[in-house]
């Protein structure tokens, strides 16, 4: 006959319960070294505590995908990696650059060990958009955020921008630089440009948004990978917002600093890009593709 299966092993009575594995904190504002001795007290006090002063929890290895697109930025590269790796989150870093010029492929090899940088070079100048395409198609984490390579935007606002999508409250997150928080620099011109677009946009979309052209989006990756996206210059941003209300995905606004930065620093955009944009609103809001 067949042999009976061996009974499970029991553990012996009055042995504790080994404790659920919990995922790292997380706290706007905090940099490494404070958050060490935040996670100190928490342990100590309890999650009530990390509440108490605006912190949650990452998932049980969660870990952000960041995806920078680079074109001829060689003298803000360094800065910008060195804040975006210094976010304490667990994260991958894929810097995407698209044929650079200007030595910011010599900086980038410098650089991709001591940042732990997941360097992806184009052969050919194709566009922003083709490079966010191309990074993202390389994530491996549950969350997708896009960072520019220049100082306009803050790394150190992650939490903020993570949080609604680790908390199951959204999927989709939009940095708005128009929500309260400092925005210095700004050409009128430009601010009135990114409020018409954005109308535009909210007029096909049937969204709130207040800043459709922000850098600072952040995405569950299941949702941006369902976007099908084509746009390879600074078009990607109308076509993206279209194709997240199309698929009815649930988003939501953060306010995010801003530092605008003008052509004579190495701002990219053009007024030609705000004519695309305003054809890709139609484009993307009226046709499936």
């Amino acid at each position: 006959g067949v042999a009976p299966a061996p009974a499970p092993a029991k553990a012996p009575i009055g042995t504790p319960a080994q404790p659920a594995e919990l995922g790292p904190i997380c706290v706007p504002g905090a940099d490494a070294a404070e958050l060490a001795a935040i996670n100190e007290g928490v342990e100590v006090l309890g999650d009530e505590a990390l509440a108490q002063i605006g912190g949650f929890r990452l998932p049980v290895g969660f870990r952000l995908s960041i995806v920078v697109p680079v074109y001829n930025e060689a003298e803000h590269l360094e800065e910008i990696l060195r804040r975006v790796a210094a976010v304490p989150v667990p994260k991958e870093i894929i810097v995407v650059d698209d044929a650079s010029t200007d030595g910011t492929r010599d900086r980038l090899f410098d650089l991709a060990d001591r940042l732990k940088l997941c360097v992806i070079l184009h052969d050919r100048n194709q566009g922003k958009g083709a490079a966010v395409r191309t990074g993202l198609a390389a994530c491996a984490g549950e969350v997708v955020l896009i960072q520019d390579a220049d100082l306009e935007y803050d790394p150190s606002e992650y939490p903020q921008l993570i949080r609604p999508l680790i908390e199951r409250k959204a999927d989709v997150v939009y940095g708005s630089r128009y929500l309260g928080l400092r925005t210095q620099n700004q050409k009128w011109t430009h601010k009135l440009a990114n409020s018409l677009l954005t109308r535009l946009s909210n007029s096909f979309t049937g969204l709130q948004l207040t800043d459709m052209e922000t850098c600072y989006k952040a995405f569950r990756r299941e949702a941006i990978k369902g976007l099908d996206l084509k746009e390879s210059r600074f078009g990607i941003e109308p076509e993206m917002t279209a194709k997240i209300a199309r698929n009815k995905l649930r988003v939501t606004e953060v306010p995010v600093s801003y530092c605008a930065r003008g052509i004579a620093e190495g701002k990219k955009i053009r007024l030609r890009d705000a004519f695309q944009a305003v054809y890709c609103i139609f484009r993307y809001s009226l046709f499936r593709r």
